[in-house]
């Protein structure tokens, strides 16, 4: 019986690693853009696209931020993201606005 447990919660642990693995975290550079209830963004590096998902914000308050920042839909704003990707999609955990297109530093 000692055996199964053991082998069991090797299982468990084992699982566990290999879902922290593939959920790794890392952060882009590039542009989040917001429009007809889709956010997405586009690395400046790789200059690939993703759909942005934001699980731990409140949506309603995240488009209100948006567009309070850069005044209208579809409208680049250079972020910093933080999170992880899933099914063709970007789970961000933490961002950073840093310049928004079209504006003046002064």
């Amino acid at each position: 019986m000692r055996l199964i447990k053991l082998i069991f919660l090797t299982f468990i642990l084992a699982s566990c690693i290999f879902e922290k693995e593939e959920n790794a975290k890392f952060s882009m550079s590039g542009w989040w853009i917001y429009g007809e209830g889709l956010h997405s963004f586009m690395d400046e590096k790789s200059l690939e696209e993703y759909n942005l998902q934001f699980p731990n914000e409140d949506s309603l308050e995240l488009i209100e931020l948006y567009l309070s920042v850069v005044e209208m839909e579809y409208f680049p704003m250079e972020t910093n993201i933080l999170g992880f990707e899933k099914d063709n999609s970007f789970y961000v955990e933490d961002f950073e606005i840093t310049y928004i297109i079209g504006c003046d530093e002064q």
